[in-house]
């Protein structure tokens, strides 16, 4: 039975916890293994908590979270009070001694249990929750003001104790779906296409461009011909929809509201939710 204090970690651009409901309702009646390539903040798997998972990302950071909840929670948990005990009267201060701090260990790539808290805690700290790095692959999200707690502890461990059964990888979306075959599910809730087709911009330095969409497009003709159950999700643009019209897929378009837009009037747009079966 699904555990009440599963919840994601993090906020991330693009998560889908309002289309939780939509999604659910469309998911395949049973499946074999579950695939999420780009894993995000997690809250499609933690709300349908599949056996079997495999989850993929290609942010370093983000996967070495998740093994570092799966498999050190309690020093997780520890590190992250630390942080927090520390913001005082002069947050903005303090916030960007961490980033720097942050940065820091990224380029030295020393992926452990510090830098895993302190991902949180900036995700929690910075605006909008909005990971965002520069050409230099440093984040530079500004501070958000807020000094409330980064984590609840009931459930990080209930993530932990979930998460520890999940295969964890790092890497491209398609090496992450090599092993996916006939009745599994596959869910791509990829980077968001463009509203302005003239800029592409992702949350990595690596960037995911027209290139990458239309290598997407392909591997889910791939897995549909494999057998797999296939959904992916973006925005309902002519360009999305160029890539899978007139294949026979289903394509829902839904109405949204867009969280992460600091002009409040374009926090309304549509979505689509594309299915293989």
């Amino acid at each position: 039975m699904p555990k009440s204090n599963i919840a994601p970690f993090v906020k991330w651009a693009g998560g889908k916890r309002q289309l939780l409901g939509r999604i659910s309702e469309r998911m395949p009646q049973g499946f074999n293994n579950y695939y999420e390539p780009f894993i995000g903040g997690g809250a499609v798997l933690f709300e349908l908590q599949p056996d079997n998972a495999v989850i993929n990302d290609i942010n370093p950071s983000l996967i070495n979270a998740y093994r570092i909840i799966a498999n050190y929670p309690e020093e997780f948990i520890m590190k992250v009070q630390k942080l927090d005990a520390k913001i005082g009267d002069n947050g903005k201060e303090y916030y960007y001694s961490l980033r720097e701090h942050y940065n820091d260990k990224l380029m030295k790539e020393e992926f452990d249990i510090e830098l895993a808290a302190l991902f949180v805690f900036i995700n929690k700290h910075c605006f909008n929750g909005l990971y965002r790095v520069n050409g230099k692959g440093l984040f530079n999200v500004p501070y958000n003001n807020s000094r409330r707690e980064s984590i609840d502890i009931d459930s990080i461990m209930d993530d932990s104790h979930y998460l520890k059964n999940v295969t964890v990888l790092q890497g491209d979306f398609e090496e992450a779906c090599q092993n996916a075959g006939q009745g599994d599910f596959v869910f791509f809730d990829s980077p968001y296409a463009p509203l302005n087709p003239t800029s592409f911009e992702s949350y990595t330095k690596e960037g995911f461009d027209v290139e990458s969409h239309e290598r997407l497009a392909r591997l889910f003709d791939e897995l549909t011909n494999r057998g797999c159950y296939c959904m992916l999700t973006n925005h309902n643009t002519d360009f999305i929809n160029q890539l899978y019209g007139d294949k026979g897929y289903r394509m829902d378009v839904v109405d949204v509201k867009r969280m992460i837009n600091s002009d409040a009037s374009n926090r309304k747009g549509q979505e689509v939710i594309i299915c293989n079966y």
